[in-house]
């Protein structure tokens, strides 16, 4: 320690990313769920868990909305729609396409690090540039969920498209 500073170990990749997925829940709304708003607001990870113990440490003790954030690790597809966000894993690139389309008009935040998934019609997706983790948004597939992201999100985006899924 020097002059009452702390080095920080740099962040790891998913820890950053774990980071954007709660922050993440703080920018969108959702429509009402009724009954289910009342549940805890849950962060889901599908496919194989690139974040191991981060997630659940990163969301420890958070609130969004009101609630109290949970981490998951889900199987299937069906299992997607009681997740507030849910983070696609590479694992499942094959399949995007498939999960993108059961999730259409869903109100299920889609988030993934798979290479093209915001062109595919996934919501948020983390690229890099340069050193650091930055994200794009896909706008329409958003709406089309019913999700409302705010200006601030669109703002610190690094694109944001408009654009339909190809074959819509």
């Amino acid at each position: 320690m020097v002059c009452g500073l702390r080095a920080e170990a740099p962040r790891t990749e998913y820890e950053i990313k774990a980071a954007y997925l709660f922050s993440f829940g703080g920018f969108v709304e959702w429509p009402s769920r009724g009954a289910r708003d009342e549940a805890p607001f849950t962060i889901c990870v599908l496919g194989t868990d690139p974040f191991g113990r981060v997630l659940d440490s990163t969301v420890a003790d958070g609130a969004l909305h009101g609630r109290k954030v949970q981490a998951r690790r889900i199987g299937t597809t069906r299992d997607a729609m009681d997740c507030r966000i849910l983070f696609i894993s590479t694992s499942e690139e094959r399949r995007v396409s498939t999960i993108v389309q059961a999730l259409n008009h869903a109100d299920v935040l889609a988030v993934s690090d798979i290479q093209g998934f915001a062109a595919r019609g996934g919501m948020i997706q983390f690229v890099t540039a340069g050193s650091r983790i930055r994200f794009e948004i896909n706008l329409t597939s958003a709406r089309d969920a019913g999700l409302t992201m705010s200006s601030e999100l669109l703002r610190v985006a690094s694109a944001v498209s408009n654009n339909r899924v190809p074959g819509e």
